[in-house]
């Protein structure tokens, strides 16, 4: 797919504004945009693989503005609404959408959450979304959401190893664990070390 760089895919510095404009506290701020900071970083190191069939600035921008929604779950009080969570990657999506920006960017956001969410996903776990697929089809999305896993926004941020995360999303069924799985052999594993340490956060 042939697109316009310069109008379709944010640069790092617009993205940073949209962030700095739709945080309500700085803390927010610093969570949100680290962690999607993060996120692109470990993308990074995973690209090589896949370089000549990705579009490397749409996945720049996709890390980068993957959890932009999270902002809107933001209280007056800057309490983020955690039981609404799973909302936050359609909230950003239509945030982007509003914006002007293409499907193109904004299902990054929305296609982001877990490795994938299905329709029979939102059906039995009764999630606050509406009924439909929200998984990632493309490399770039793939890429994104892969990324994604290896670094949480907890208190305190920590970053996420592959056994970790195996192991917590089995409660979600093991075609879960097997699409992970799969993920990993397409993308292989980040080193998380480095960036354990340049971030000092645990590495779980």
């Amino acid at each position: 797919m042939t697109i316009d760089q310069t109008t379709a895919v944010p640069t790092d510095e617009q993205i940073r504004a949209l962030h700095e404009r739709y945080a309500p506290t700085e803390e927010a701020f610093l969570l949100v945009y680290t962690h999607c900071q993060i996120v692109c970083a470990v993308a990074e190191q995973l690209l090589d693989r896949h370089r000549a069939a990705l579009d490397v600035a749409l996945v720049r921008a996709g890390c980068l503005l993957h959890d932009i929604g999270v902002y809107r779950l933001y209280d007056a009080t800057g309490r983020l609404d955690q039981e609404n969570y799973i909302r936050h990657g359609m909230l950003g999506h239509a945030l982007l959408r509003d914006l002007g920006f293409p499907d193109l960017v904004g299902r990054f956001c929305s296609h982001h959450t877990g490795v994938g969410l299905t329709r029979e996903d939102v059906l039995r776990q009764r999630l606050p979304l509406p009924v439909d697929d929200y998984t990632a089809d493309t490399v770039e999305e793939q890429l994104v959401m892969y990324a994604d896993k290896f670094h949480s926004k907890t208190t305190p941020p920590t970053f996420v190893t592959t056994a970790s995360y195996a192991a917590g999303v089995r409660r979600f069924g093991e075609d879960k664990v097997a699409r992970f799985a799969a993920l990993v052999e397409k993308f292989g594993e980040p080193d998380l070390l480095p960036l354990s340490r340049r971030y000092r956060q645990p590495l779980v």
